[in-house]
């Protein structure tokens, strides 16, 4: 309820500007034009990966990575690695916050592990893993475009050093910290079939069909729409009642679009201006530095969506968007407000009475991002 009440009081603001002219109407349409695709990705995507997680597909990944684990925490923890990283990659940092977070939790307690370093394993690597792709993040999908739309390959060339620099720092520091639980060792678990096994079987093939067609350089709204489509319709056969107005997160697009509009209207003010004079112009490694740490500091103070919005425009050329992403990607691990991913991580996390010990988060979290915006513009700029 909070994200749809400010969702609706950022959409009032944008109402006003846009009615007082200090955002033209021109510029509204433009805008549109920009964000609709991304918007339909957002739902198309949510209502995939809903399906899925109710047919069973990432319950049963979980399991088999249980017993692929041998027993073994610090090898299960870095199954949990690599699967958060291509959850990510390839279905979205709030996928991975939404889905895989409740699985490894309920994972982790199957096997009697301690669930924190698990679950603090999923966001972190949510955010900072969210840099290769267009569909791994929303600020990606707008940087393409300011980009010129280069091809998802494309994209992942420029942006594959940072973020493998970026992903490894925050992995290594939460193995420091949890050294001592993942030194234990747990009794695998019986495998257990699925409930539903024609709908694992779609949900299943629908999924491994539509990851290789994100990254094919088609509209990513396009394949994640046409897979929506496939899963509603064999769930209206199959199981009707899954299908509710709850599976579209249409308190997220009021949010979205209410940011979207007051944001330009904060730019229609000056806002682009003054922080030009903060984020600098250049190419250099220090100039690129100065810009994702400008962004990491946005992130944190309000949200990593403002934070690319309100910069985009001053970064200028693909280099500068790049590192302005390492820094609104995998510089929200502070608070608990950084990006949406966390919030909705924090909401799961309550639901299953997994309590966050927020000082201690916040406190690791202050020695993770700065390493991680660090390291990974580091390796941008040294890899061009």
């Amino acid at each position: 309820m909070k994200t749809l009440a400010v969702g609706l009081v950022l959409l009032v603001l944008g109402a006003a500007a846009l009615v007082s002219g200090t955002v033209p109407l021109p510029a509204a349409i433009d805008l549109w034009d920009r964000v609709w695709p991304v918007l339909l990705f957002v739902v198309s995507i949510t209502v995939v990966t809903e399906l899925a997680a109710t047919a069973g597909v990432f319950t049963v990944v979980a399991r088999h990575a249980a017993r692929w684990g041998r027993g073994r925490a610090w090898l299960l923890w870095l199954l949990v690695v690599a699967g958060a990283g291509l959850c990510t990659v390839f279905l979205s940092l709030d996928t991975t916050a939404v889905l895989l977070t409740p699985i490894v939790v309920a994972m982790a307690r199957q096997v009697r592990l301690k669930p924190l370093p698990f679950a603090l394993t999923t966001v972190w690597m949510a955010n900072t893993g969210s840099l290769l792709l267009p569909v791994s993040n929303l600020t990606n999908l707008l940087a393409q475009n300011a980009m010129g739309g280069p091809s998802p390959l494309a994209f992942a060339a420029l942006m594959w050093p940072a973020a493998v620099a970026a992903a490894l720092v925050p992995m290594a520091l939460i193995a420091l910290i949890a050294r001592r639980s993942l030194r234990e060792r747990f009794v695998v678990p019986a495998p257990v079939g699925v409930a539903e096994p024609v709908l694992f079987r779609w949900a299943s093939a629908t999924v491994a069909t539509l990851i290789p067609l994100l990254v094919s350089g088609l509209p990513v709204w396009m394949p994640a729409s046409a897979a929506a489509l496939v899963l509603g319709v064999v769930f209206a056969v199959r199981q009707p009642r899954s299908l509710r107005l709850g599976l579209i997160p249409w308190r997220l697009m009021v949010f979205v679009c209410g940011l979207f509009l007051t944001v330009e209207a904060l730019h229609g003010l000056g806002l682009g201006a003054a922080l030009a004079n903060v984020a600098g112009m250049g190419n250099g490694v220090g100039e690129l530095l100065r810009l994702a740490v400008t962004g990491a500091w946005g992130a944190n103070l309000a949200n990593n969506l403002p934070a690319y919005l309100t910069l985009e425009p001053v970064a200028g050329s693909p280099l500068r968007l790049a590192a302005l992403l390492v820094g609104v990607n995998a510089g929200p691990l502070i608070v608990p407000w950084g990006s949406l991913a966390t919030l909705l991580w924090h909401e799961r996390l309550v639901t299953m009475g997994v309590e966050v010990p927020w000082r201690r988060v916040i406190g690791w979290g202050a020695i993770a991002a700065p390493l991680a915006v660090v390291a990974g513009t580091l390796a941008l700029g040294l890899a061009r």
